[in-house]
């Protein structure tokens, strides 16, 4: 990945405050956040099976799960089984889906650099075949590392004159 034009001297310009990865981190960037929504991901809506399936203590889903549904990637549906108390249950919300190949990302990731499982495995459903994440372009270029450029956007580049 490249830094483009102004970005390239980095002193007269600072990432801190303006990045989308420090502020996507300040969201999901702690683990039970990022599990919590893999659980999203895979179908999970009630708080109990969240608490369960994460591995986390009921108090740390319940901030995470606030705090994700506050940043908006979660939305909160009252639901209630026969005899019980009104209870929430998390659904993912269009940001939250817009999180899963940062999901994805991190489960390849994980697969190939850790002790990962290697009993799991990211697979087409329509043919069964390995499936892989790859970047590209709006008009359809698959793009390698080296090929990606961070740049102001086109509107504010404009603007700066």
């Amino acid at each position: 990945m490249q830094l483009h034009a102004p970005l390239d001297d980095r002193t007269v310009w600072s990432p801190v405050g303006h990045c989308p990865i420090e502020k996507a981190m300040a969201v999901v960037g702690s683990r039970p956040a990022m599990l919590l929504m893999r659980e999203a991901h895979y179908g999970t809506r009630r708080f109990d099976d969240f608490v369960t399936r994460v591995g986390v203590a009921p108090a740390t889903a319940s901030t995470h799960l606030k705090a994700l549904a506050d940043a908006g990637l979660l939305e909160r549906r009252p639901y209630q089984a026969d005899g019980a108390r009104t209870r929430d249950e998390y659904v993912l919300t269009p940001a939250g889906t817009d999180l899963v190949p940062v999901v994805m990302g991190l489960f390849a990731w994980g697969a190939k650099h850790t002790d990962g499982s290697d009993q799991l495995e990211l697979a087409h459903a329509g043919c069964g075949q390995p499936a892989g994440l790859r970047v590209v372009c709006a008009a359809g270029h698959q793009l390698e590392d080296d090929q990606v450029e961070v740049r102001l956007r086109r509107d504010v580049a404009d603007a700066d004159g």
